[in-house]
């Protein structure tokens, strides 16, 4: 939006060295904005999706289930674990989790 007020600029009001100037700031400004945006946006975790499962809290139901978010999936790496204990998501195979 900045190049454009600036192309504007350049072409209706401001002597032609200074025209050009201000575009070039201008669409420098808009490209250092877009990197910073592209940089923040991808900053955060995955909120859904399988790749949200990774490092969840998990509760284990029985010797081969756990309750994740109020869903139940299959899990491997249970054993010696008692229903009720709580555990973290290392992995995902499939539709099985792998518990740490």
């Amino acid at each position: 939006m900045l190049t454009i007020v600036a192309v504007v600029l350049a072409l209706t009001v401001l002597p032609s060295p200074w025209g050009w100037i201000t575009v070039l700031v201008a669409a420098a400004v808009d490209i250092l904005e877009w990197i910073a945006f592209a940089w923040w946006s991808k900053r955060r975790r995955p909120s859904v999706g399988v790749e949200a499962l990774i490092g969840a809290d998990a509760e284990v139901v029985d010797g081969s289930y756990v309750r994740v978010a109020g869903e139940l999936w299959k899990a491997r790496g249970l054993e010696g674990r008692s229903p009720g204990e709580r555990v973290r998501v290392r992995a995902i195979d499939g539709l099985v989790l792998e518990i740490e």
